[in-house]
């Protein structure tokens, strides 16, 4: 590891002050020290910003939620507001790590965890997201793990966290603090695919700040689902965050995002169409699992997650259709 900086930000305006190029923030450092370790990272300074004051939890009278960014993920998934009203969420932040690092791990450094694939955390190999121009070994190599839709031929690599899918089913926003003052990005508009530029996870500009993640009010049954390869805690091969209003045997409402498929939560925009106004059975969402994944496009060796996704969607709404 080489030699680095660290300074502590005592507000939002110093944290901002003190990013200078090869600076970083550090929230929990529960990715970002593993990747500094590997040498896959290698910032000038640390500029730490857990300790700012953003770290409650907000129910607001029409029942939305202000998540403050520097809340630990042990604190949001205990919190009495998100278990009953966002079930959802709760349920993908205790699927996404151990106890001793959901302690650490805060909502902002959750956000902007980098993918876990072993080329791109391998420095002796080639990986454009690393090294831009080297190549993309994991297309031909080992991907069994890695993505399915959206992909390119630069990367393959998938988005690690299990709270952002939940966060994308939610239609939630990102509040950010940067040089030009404060702006909201919709979750879906805050990671990107690879294209040609694998290297940027995120729309976000040098120096942006998460300081919050605005939740709005929910009301009808969520449930997260995550398959992974053994029962401790491990990345998702799949998962599924949904969100489903039934009336009158009638799906009225919608939304679904997958994990583990892509180089950033999915939001599975041609399923919900499909289910909008259809029957809520088990036909219909097939039918809806179908159409969205029409569009994968597997490689060698990862080509069972689309049935694993589409059986998973399935299940998932039949349990809470039955709930509604």
């Amino acid at each position: 590891m080489r030699p680095f900086a660290y300074e502590r930000a005592t507000s939002a305006e110093d944290a901002l002050g003190r990013h200078q190029d090869g600076a970083v923030y550090l929230g929990g450092g529960t990715n970002l020290v593993d990747l500094m370790r590997l040498g896959v990272e290698e910032p000038s300074r640390l500029v730490d910003v857990a300790r700012l004051p953003y770290d409650q939890i907000e129910l607001r009278p029409d029942g939305s939620l202000v998540i403050g960014a520097a809340v630990t993920n042990s604190a949001l998934a205990a919190d009495r507001t998100v278990r009953e009203g966002h079930s959802v969420l709760a349920q993908a932040v205790l699927a996404g790590a151990s106890g001793q690092i959901r302690n650490l791990a805060t909502v902002g450094g959750n956000l902007l965890q980098r993918t876990r694939c072993s080329y791109f955390q391998d420095t002796s190999k080639p990986c454009n997201k690393r090294t831009p121009g080297s190549g993309c070994p994991a297309r031909e190599g080992e991907h069994h793990n890695l993505a399915i839709l959206g992909h390119s031929d630069a990367c393959v690599a998938t988005h690690p966290s299990d709270m952002a899918v939940a966060l994308a089913a939610l239609d939630a926003s990102v509040r950010v603090r940067g040089r030009d003052g404060d702006r909201t990005v919709h979750i879906e508009d805050l990671h990107r695919l690879p294209g040609d530029e694998p290297r940027r996870d995120t729309t976000l500009e040098p120096g942006d700040l998460i300081t919050a993640v605005e939740v709005p009010a929910l009301g009808v049954p969520s449930r997260y689902r995550k398959v992974r390869e053994r029962a401790s805690f491990a990345f998702a091969l799949v998962s599924v965050a949904a969100v489903l209003d039934v009336g009158g045997g009638r799906v009225r409402d919608v939304r679904l995002a997958l994990g583990g498929v892509a180089h950033k939560p999915w939001r599975a925009r041609r399923a919900e169409e499909a289910l909008r106004g259809a029957e809520a059975t088990e036909e219909s969402f097939l039918r809806a699992a179908e159409a969205e994944l029409e569009a994968a496009e597997p490689l060698r060796d990862n080509a069972y997650k689309v049935p694993m996704a589409r059986n998973l969607i399935v299940r998932t709404l039949i349990e809470l259709g039955e709930e509604s």
